[in-house]
């Protein structure tokens, strides 16, 4: 029987130890079972994690085995190989494909009933893996797309505009990657448009301004890696959100990386696209309105993952 507040992470190197200390901060789950290749890594994070609940809300943490999974009303799958400097996302492809195919098969097993939130990269293609190969319901595989990118995107403009960066209204959508893009066109500052905003703040020569922003978005990744080697926090809260969203059953809407069915004439693939998620997980994919351009470039974006899926056979 499915446990709604008991949570498993498969990984615990950077990025799924700093999902585990996120989602104990939030109080979402009174179960974790942590799962790593390496047995001593998941129960040192146990231990260290566990020691800090006197000063939270009240949870059992502790290193598992898969058939501990079972009931989880949520896994999220971290691990991979780390993105290197100079590599890019789809460069991880056929590693993280092999991992993810090695997991899986311990899953099914159970009689897990969850939900499975992909968070290794490349995330879309995982994706799409993950429930190709699974045979569970595309509403209850879902990857963490571009939730990141998109806060990156909301962060960035905030500063530049001097606003709270929760008062911008915007998207990155597509590939978790370099094709992704940002939607300017339905972009808005608490109801205001986002040219007009610029304006208001004496940015006249916005374009370029939104050019670089897109850029330093897209490129985020990068940077990180370049000085630290490794991103983690920032997906980290990410999850966290995503996680938020499907235990309290918010019906929010987020840039998940779902499978599409048609939606934008595109399928036969996972992309990140705004879609409403609750305890369910995604319960309806959204057709955002697009300029003619941004449409163009979501299909290229759609193509560069379905030419590697190809790839990949």
């Amino acid at each position: 029987m499915l446990n709604p507040r008991k949570v498993g992470i498969i990984g615990c190197g950077f990025v799924g130890a700093s999902i585990a200390f996120a989602l104990m901060q939030r109080g979402l789950f009174s179960e974790m079972v942590l799962i790593d290749v390496n047995r001593a890594k998941a129960e040192g994070e146990a231990m260290d994690l566990s020691h800090g609940l006197p000063y939270t809300a009240s949870m059992d943490i502790y290193a598992g085995d898969y058939p501990d999974l079972h009931d989880c009303a949520l896994i999220i799958i971290t691990a991979g190989a780390n993105q290197k400097p100079g590599e890019t996302r789809l460069d991880l492809t056929r590693k993280n494909l092999g991992i993810l195919r090695s997991i899986l098969p311990h899953i099914t097993a159970t009689d897990f009933s969850g939900i499975l939130l992909i968070v290794s990269n490349p995330v879309d293609i995982l994706t799409y893996e993950a429930r190709r190969i699974s045979g569970y319901p595309e509403s209850k595989v879902i990857g963490s797309g571009t939730v990141l990118d998109t806060g990156r995107l909301k962060y960035l403009l905030g500063r530049q505009l001097l606003v709270d960066s929760r008062s911008v209204h915007a998207f990155i959508i597509g590939e978790h990657g370099d094709s992704e893009l940002a939607v300017w066109s339905s972009a808005n500052i608490s109801g205001i448009d986002l040219d007009r905003f610029c304006q208001l703040r004496g940015i006249h020569d916005y374009e370029t301004t939104l050019r670089q922003i897109y850029s330093d978005v897209r490129d985020s990744a990068y940077a990180i890696i370049e000085r630290k080697t490794a991103t983690y926090y920032g997906i980290a809260m990410a999850v966290a959100r995503i996680a938020s969203c499907i235990v309290r059953d918010e019906h929010t809407v987020l840039p998940v990386s779902t499978v599409l069915n048609g939606e934008y004439g595109l399928k036969g693939l996972a992309l990140s696209i705004p879609s409403v998620v609750g305890k369910k997980g995604v319960e309806a994919v959204l057709e955002i309105p697009l300029s003619e351009s941004e449409r163009i470039a979501l299909l290229d974006s759609a193509g560069q993952l379905m030419d590697a899926i190809k790839e990949l056979g």
